[in-house]
Protein backbone atom coordinates (compact mmCIF):
# COMPACT_ATOMS: atom_id res chain seq x y z
CA UNK A 1 0.00 0.00 0.00
CA UNK A 2 1.64 3.36 -0.88
CA UNK A 3 2.47 5.67 1.63
CA UNK A 4 0.45 9.06 1.62
CA UNK A 5 2.89 12.08 1.66
CA UNK A 6 1.29 15.56 2.17
CA UNK A 7 3.95 18.40 1.23
CA UNK A 8 3.08 21.37 3.21
CA UNK A 9 3.70 24.69 1.60
CA UNK A 10 2.84 27.97 1.82
CA UNK A 11 3.08 29.89 5.83
CA UNK A 12 3.07 33.34 6.60
CA UNK A 13 6.64 35.06 5.21
CA UNK A 14 7.08 36.38 2.01
CA UNK A 15 8.46 33.27 0.73
CA UNK A 16 4.67 32.09 0.44
CA UNK A 17 5.01 31.89 -3.18
CA UNK A 18 8.36 30.71 -3.45
CA UNK A 19 7.43 28.03 -0.80
CA UNK A 20 4.54 27.00 -3.06
CA UNK A 21 7.33 26.39 -5.79
CA UNK A 22 9.54 24.67 -3.82
CA UNK A 23 6.38 22.07 -3.23
CA UNK A 24 5.73 21.76 -6.86
CA UNK A 25 9.23 20.76 -7.13
CA UNK A 26 9.18 18.05 -4.37
CA UNK A 27 6.00 16.59 -5.93
CA UNK A 28 8.06 16.00 -9.28
CA UNK A 29 10.89 13.98 -7.70
CA UNK A 30 8.71 11.77 -5.51
CA UNK A 31 7.62 8.48 -7.28
CA UNK A 32 4.18 8.62 -7.68
CA UNK A 33 4.46 4.69 -7.84
CA UNK A 34 5.57 4.43 -4.57
CA UNK A 35 3.52 7.30 -2.77
CA UNK A 36 0.32 8.99 -2.63
CA UNK A 37 1.18 12.30 -3.17
CA UNK A 38 -0.93 15.49 -1.97
CA UNK A 39 -0.14 19.53 -1.44
CA UNK A 40 -1.69 21.08 1.60
CA UNK A 41 -1.05 24.70 1.57
CA UNK A 42 -1.49 26.93 4.81
CA UNK A 43 -1.06 30.92 5.58
CA UNK A 44 -2.16 31.39 9.46
CA UNK A 45 -4.58 29.04 11.00
CA UNK A 46 -6.00 28.70 6.91
CA UNK A 47 -4.80 24.90 6.50
CA UNK A 48 -6.34 23.71 3.09
CA UNK A 49 -5.60 20.31 0.97
CA UNK A 50 -5.41 22.02 -2.55
CA UNK A 51 -5.73 19.94 -5.79
CA UNK A 52 -3.11 20.42 -7.87
CA UNK A 53 -2.44 18.26 -11.96
CA UNK A 54 1.20 18.65 -11.63
CA UNK A 55 1.35 21.98 -13.35
CA UNK A 56 -1.09 23.95 -11.62
CA UNK A 57 -2.74 24.37 -8.09
CA UNK A 58 -6.41 24.72 -8.55
CA UNK A 59 -7.61 27.39 -5.39
CA UNK A 60 -10.95 26.02 -6.20
CA UNK A 61 -10.86 23.04 -5.20
CA UNK A 62 -10.09 22.73 -1.86
CA UNK A 63 -10.36 21.02 1.25
CA UNK A 64 -10.02 22.13 4.91
CA UNK A 65 -7.13 20.12 6.71
CA UNK A 66 -8.51 19.13 10.34
CA UNK A 67 -6.07 20.10 12.61
CA UNK A 68 -6.51 17.59 15.36
CA UNK A 69 -5.46 14.85 13.06
CA UNK A 70 -4.18 16.34 10.19
CA UNK A 71 -7.36 14.79 8.03
CA UNK A 72 -9.36 16.10 5.08
CA UNK A 73 -12.93 14.60 4.29
CA UNK A 74 -12.69 14.24 0.58
CA UNK A 75 -15.75 13.72 -1.60
CA UNK A 76 -16.98 11.98 2.01
CA UNK A 77 -14.00 10.12 2.68
CA UNK A 78 -11.45 10.90 5.44
CA UNK A 79 -8.34 11.41 4.16
CA UNK A 80 -5.10 11.00 6.46
CA UNK A 81 -1.23 11.20 6.03
CA UNK A 82 0.99 9.06 7.15
CA UNK A 83 4.67 11.34 6.72
CA UNK A 84 4.58 15.65 6.31
CA UNK A 85 7.35 16.90 3.97
CA UNK A 86 7.72 20.46 5.04
CA UNK A 87 8.60 22.94 2.63
CA UNK A 88 7.61 26.32 4.32
CA UNK A 89 10.35 29.20 3.63
CA UNK A 90 10.26 31.12 6.59
CA UNK A 91 7.75 31.17 9.52
CA UNK A 92 6.03 28.95 10.97
CA UNK A 93 8.43 25.92 8.77
CA UNK A 94 11.89 27.46 9.16
CA UNK A 95 11.55 28.11 12.85
CA UNK A 96 10.20 24.96 14.45
CA UNK A 97 5.99 25.75 14.67
CA UNK A 98 4.93 23.49 12.19
CA UNK A 99 7.05 20.60 13.90
CA UNK A 100 5.81 21.25 17.59
CA UNK A 101 2.13 20.90 15.76
CA UNK A 102 3.43 17.87 14.60
CA UNK A 103 5.19 16.62 17.27
CA UNK A 104 2.16 16.83 19.50
CA UNK A 105 -0.24 14.62 16.79
CA UNK A 106 2.55 11.77 16.16
CA UNK A 107 3.37 12.68 12.49
CA UNK A 108 6.00 12.13 10.98
CA UNK A 109 8.22 14.99 9.48
CA UNK A 110 10.88 15.36 6.87
CA UNK A 111 13.35 18.46 8.30
CA UNK A 112 14.85 19.16 11.47
CA UNK A 113 13.10 19.61 14.99
CA UNK A 114 11.78 22.25 17.07
CA UNK A 115 15.03 23.01 19.09
CA UNK A 116 17.06 23.07 15.75
CA UNK A 117 14.94 25.23 13.05
CA UNK A 118 14.60 27.67 16.27
CA UNK A 119 18.31 27.75 16.52
CA UNK A 120 18.95 27.87 12.59
CA UNK A 121 16.12 30.36 11.88
CA UNK A 122 18.12 32.87 13.80
CA UNK A 123 21.14 34.30 11.94
CA UNK A 124 22.99 35.50 14.59
CA UNK A 125 22.57 32.83 17.45
CA UNK A 126 23.21 29.80 14.46
CA UNK A 127 26.08 31.90 13.76
CA UNK A 128 27.04 32.89 17.59
CA UNK A 129 26.81 29.15 18.64
CA UNK A 130 28.65 27.75 15.57
CA UNK A 131 31.76 30.67 15.97
CA UNK A 132 32.00 28.67 18.94
CA UNK A 133 32.94 25.48 17.52
CA UNK A 134 35.61 27.69 15.61
CA UNK A 135 34.06 28.34 12.68
CA UNK A 136 34.70 31.61 11.24
CA UNK A 137 31.33 34.14 10.93
CA UNK A 138 31.14 38.05 10.30
CA UNK A 139 31.11 40.27 13.19
CA UNK A 140 27.48 41.01 13.80
CA UNK A 141 24.40 43.36 15.27
CA UNK A 142 21.09 42.00 15.97
CA UNK A 143 18.41 44.74 16.92
CA UNK A 144 15.29 43.09 18.15
CA UNK A 145 11.78 44.92 17.35
CA UNK A 146 12.11 48.26 18.03
CA UNK A 147 15.54 48.59 19.03
CA UNK A 148 18.38 51.07 17.43
CA UNK A 149 21.38 51.49 16.83
CA UNK A 150 23.29 54.36 15.87
CA UNK A 151 24.78 54.87 12.60
CA UNK A 152 28.39 56.00 13.84
CA UNK A 153 28.02 53.05 15.96
CA UNK A 154 27.88 50.26 13.74
CA UNK A 155 30.19 51.72 11.36
CA UNK A 156 32.53 51.68 13.94
CA UNK A 157 31.91 47.87 14.74
CA UNK A 158 31.45 46.70 11.03
CA UNK A 159 32.98 48.98 8.85
CA UNK A 160 31.61 49.77 5.42
CA UNK A 161 30.17 47.94 3.37
CA UNK A 162 27.79 46.02 5.81
CA UNK A 163 24.71 43.66 5.17
CA UNK A 164 21.17 44.81 6.72
CA UNK A 165 18.58 41.91 6.52
CA UNK A 166 16.00 40.04 8.93
CA UNK A 167 17.46 37.82 10.98
CA UNK A 168 14.68 35.17 10.67
CA UNK A 169 13.77 35.85 6.79
CA UNK A 170 15.45 34.31 3.52
CA UNK A 171 15.45 34.82 -0.21
CA UNK A 172 16.92 37.63 0.34
CA UNK A 173 13.77 39.71 1.16
CA UNK A 174 14.52 43.23 2.94
CA UNK A 175 17.97 42.70 2.77
CA UNK A 176 20.45 45.69 1.84
CA UNK A 177 24.12 45.89 1.08
CA UNK A 178 25.06 49.20 2.94
CA UNK A 179 27.86 50.93 1.35
CA UNK A 180 27.26 54.38 2.73
CA UNK A 181 26.50 55.42 6.00
CA UNK A 182 23.13 57.43 4.97
CA UNK A 183 21.76 54.38 3.79
CA UNK A 184 21.99 52.11 6.88
CA UNK A 185 19.08 53.68 8.96
CA UNK A 186 16.73 53.47 6.19
CA UNK A 187 17.95 49.69 5.53
CA UNK A 188 17.03 49.31 8.92
CA UNK A 189 13.75 49.77 9.46
CA UNK A 190 13.36 48.18 5.49
CA UNK A 191 14.05 44.96 7.36
CA UNK A 192 12.75 45.45 10.65
CA UNK A 193 9.25 45.23 8.65
CA UNK A 194 9.84 42.05 7.51
CA UNK A 195 8.92 38.80 9.38
CA UNK A 196 9.56 38.85 13.29
CA UNK A 197 11.02 42.50 13.05
CA UNK A 198 14.34 41.21 14.14
CA UNK A 199 17.29 42.23 12.16
CA UNK A 200 20.75 41.20 11.97
CA UNK A 201 23.61 43.55 10.51
CA UNK A 202 26.96 41.59 9.52
CA UNK A 203 30.18 43.14 8.43
CA UNK A 204 30.98 42.35 4.23
CA UNK A 205 32.87 39.14 3.45
CA UNK A 206 35.01 39.63 0.45
CA UNK A 207 35.62 36.26 -1.40
CA UNK A 208 34.02 33.57 -3.62
CA UNK A 209 29.80 32.69 -2.65
CA UNK A 210 29.42 28.63 -2.29
CA UNK A 211 26.64 26.84 -1.08
CA UNK A 212 27.04 22.89 -0.26
CA UNK A 213 24.05 20.57 0.37
CA UNK A 214 24.13 17.73 2.82
CA UNK A 215 21.57 14.65 3.81
CA UNK A 216 21.31 11.61 5.90
CA UNK A 217 21.24 8.83 2.63
CA UNK A 218 21.22 5.19 3.98
CA UNK A 219 24.54 4.86 3.50
CA UNK A 220 25.08 7.72 6.30
CA UNK A 221 25.55 11.52 6.28
CA UNK A 222 26.56 12.60 2.81
CA UNK A 223 27.60 16.07 1.54
CA UNK A 224 26.87 17.26 -2.00
CA UNK A 225 29.09 18.37 -4.38
CA UNK A 226 29.28 22.10 -4.08
CA UNK A 227 27.99 24.91 -6.09
CA UNK A 228 30.14 28.42 -6.68
CA UNK A 229 27.48 31.42 -7.16
CA UNK A 230 28.28 33.63 -9.18
CA UNK A 231 25.73 36.66 -8.92
CA UNK A 232 25.52 39.22 -11.73
CA UNK A 233 24.13 41.98 -9.31
CA UNK A 234 25.12 43.57 -6.22
CA UNK A 235 25.10 40.86 -4.53
CA UNK A 236 22.82 37.39 -4.44
CA UNK A 237 19.57 39.26 -4.09
CA UNK A 238 15.87 38.30 -4.46
CA UNK A 239 16.47 39.18 -8.31
CA UNK A 240 19.34 36.93 -8.86
CA UNK A 241 18.22 33.91 -7.60
CA UNK A 242 14.44 34.23 -8.76
CA UNK A 243 15.55 35.74 -12.34
CA UNK A 244 18.75 34.62 -13.65
CA UNK A 245 20.97 37.39 -12.57
CA UNK A 246 23.45 34.34 -11.51
CA UNK A 247 25.59 32.37 -12.62
CA UNK A 248 26.10 28.94 -10.78
CA UNK A 249 28.35 26.43 -11.03
CA UNK A 250 28.42 23.10 -9.58
CA UNK A 251 30.36 21.29 -8.70
CA UNK A 252 32.58 24.87 -7.46
CA UNK A 253 36.01 25.77 -9.04
CA UNK A 254 37.58 24.71 -5.93
CA UNK A 255 40.32 22.49 -5.43
CA UNK A 256 39.77 19.05 -3.90
CA UNK A 257 41.79 19.75 -0.68
CA UNK A 258 39.19 22.66 -0.29
CA UNK A 259 35.99 20.92 -1.82
CA UNK A 260 36.80 18.18 1.10
CA UNK A 261 37.08 20.19 3.78
CA UNK A 262 33.86 22.13 3.11
CA UNK A 263 31.89 19.56 2.67
CA UNK A 264 33.40 17.63 5.92
CA UNK A 265 32.81 21.21 7.76
CA UNK A 266 29.35 20.97 6.28
CA UNK A 267 28.67 17.19 7.87
CA UNK A 268 29.98 18.44 11.51
CA UNK A 269 27.90 21.91 10.88
CA UNK A 270 24.65 19.03 10.26
CA UNK A 271 25.67 17.37 13.47
CA UNK A 272 26.24 20.31 15.72
CA UNK A 273 22.78 22.05 15.13
CA UNK A 274 20.91 18.64 15.36
CA UNK A 275 19.90 18.78 11.69
CA UNK A 276 17.58 16.66 9.65
CA UNK A 277 16.47 15.39 6.21
CA UNK A 278 18.56 18.01 3.55
CA UNK A 279 19.84 21.15 4.38
CA UNK A 280 22.12 23.74 2.89
CA UNK A 281 25.04 25.52 4.01
CA UNK A 282 26.04 28.85 2.81
CA UNK A 283 29.98 29.83 2.61
CA UNK A 284 32.23 33.16 1.55
CA UNK A 285 35.68 31.47 0.87
CA UNK A 286 38.26 34.01 2.28
CA UNK A 287 41.83 33.14 1.40
CA UNK A 288 41.35 29.42 1.19
CA UNK A 289 39.24 29.26 4.26
CA UNK A 290 35.53 28.87 4.48
CA UNK A 291 33.55 31.32 6.13
CA UNK A 292 29.88 30.51 7.07
CA UNK A 293 27.32 32.85 5.84
CA UNK A 294 23.96 31.14 7.08
CA UNK A 295 22.30 27.05 7.88
CA UNK A 296 18.92 26.55 5.39
CA UNK A 297 17.18 23.62 7.08
CA UNK A 298 14.64 24.03 4.69
CA UNK A 299 16.54 24.95 1.01
CA UNK A 300 14.34 25.41 -2.00
CA UNK A 301 13.77 22.84 -4.20
CA UNK A 302 12.76 24.09 -7.51
CA UNK A 303 13.94 21.94 -10.69
CA UNK A 304 16.73 24.46 -10.89
CA UNK A 305 17.43 25.04 -7.21
CA UNK A 306 21.10 24.39 -5.62
CA UNK A 307 19.95 21.31 -4.11
CA UNK A 308 18.67 19.27 -7.34
CA UNK A 309 21.73 20.68 -9.24
CA UNK A 310 24.02 19.26 -6.47
CA UNK A 311 22.27 16.17 -6.45
CA UNK A 312 22.63 15.80 -10.05
CA UNK A 313 26.23 16.61 -10.35
CA UNK A 314 26.89 13.58 -7.88
CA UNK A 315 25.35 11.34 -9.83
CA UNK A 316 22.30 11.07 -7.69
CA UNK A 317 18.71 10.40 -8.72
CA UNK A 318 16.09 12.81 -6.91
CA UNK A 319 13.42 10.37 -6.35
CA UNK A 320 16.14 7.83 -4.47
CA UNK A 321 17.01 10.55 -2.03
CA UNK A 322 13.26 11.34 -1.65
CA UNK A 323 12.75 7.88 -0.46
CA UNK A 324 15.92 8.46 1.69
CA UNK A 325 14.58 11.56 3.55
CA UNK A 326 11.20 10.11 4.01
CA UNK A 327 12.11 6.41 4.90
CA UNK A 328 15.16 7.44 7.40
CA UNK A 329 12.38 9.56 8.86
CA UNK A 330 9.92 7.39 9.14
CA UNK A 331 12.44 4.74 11.44
CA UNK A 332 13.26 7.14 13.35
CA UNK A 333 9.18 7.08 14.43
CA UNK A 334 9.84 3.41 14.81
Amino acid sequence: MKKRIAIIAGGDSSEHVVSLRSAQGIWSFLNHDKYDVSIVVMKGQDWKLVSYDGTNYDMDHTWPIDLNDFSAMVDGEKKQFDFAYIIIHGTPGENGLVQGYFDLIGMPYSCCGVLAAALTCSKYFCNKYLSTMGIPVAKSILLNKGEKVSTDDAVAQLGLPMFVKPNSGGSSYATTKVKTADQLQPAIIEAMNEATGEVIIESFMQGTEITCGCYNSRDGLRALPITEVVSKKEFFDLDAKYNGAVEEITPARLSEELTLRVQELTKRIYGYVGAKGIIRVDYIIIDGEPHLLEVNTTPGMTATSFIPQEVRAAGLDISDVMDDVINSSLNLKK
